[in-house]
């Protein structure tokens, strides 16, 4: 399982924009800057949805204030459920990166298996990466949403 001091694993995440369908490696995405990366189990779903997305929308201006470059919300789900997702909760100021076939959440050690809820997902977490290498992770134990919430996450910064 990754740990703060690992450097993040190589990895293509997925992207819709404006501009299409865009395939991101991670080395490159996250070098250079620093980074409040949250991932949830999945897009559209209650606590996804009523709080952890939402915190991360109301506080970017704060989060980036404190010398965030870039916030991402990662999912194993595809790349238009993250836009899609995106769009309705205004996440304008977030990049909403799909990891579709969970080999970057895999890497990471941080996969569950749901069954037939919807197979592997991610567990709850959130870090603080700065040029590919975590810092702060913060891993939520099984139905617990306390150290993955933005705010706890800018008391980190």
């Amino acid at each position: 399982m990754i740990a703060q001091g690992d450097k993040l694993p190589d990895a293509v995440l997925t992207e819709l924009t404006e501009a299409g369908m865009q395939n991101l490696n991670t080395s490159e995405l996250f070098a250079g800057k620093t980074v409040v990366l949250f991932a949830v189990p999945g897009a559209f779903t209650p606590t996804c949805s009523e709080a952890h997305l939402p915190g991360y929308v109301v506080l970017a201006d704060e989060l980036k204030a404190r010398g965030v470059d870039m916030i991402v919300c990662l999912a194993v789900n595809d790349a238009f459920v993250m836009r899609a997702w995106g769009k309705v909760h205004n996440a304008s100021e977030l990049r909403m990166l799909a990891d579709g076939d969970a080999s970057f959440t895999r890497a990471l050690g941080l996969e569950m298996d749901t069954g037939s809820f919807g197979g592997v997902r991610s567990v709850r977490y959130a870090m603080i990466v700065r040029d590919g290498v975590v810092e702060k992770l913060n891993i939520e134990q099984a139905k617990s949403f306390e150290v993955s919430k933005a705010e706890y996450v800018l008391a980190q910064l």
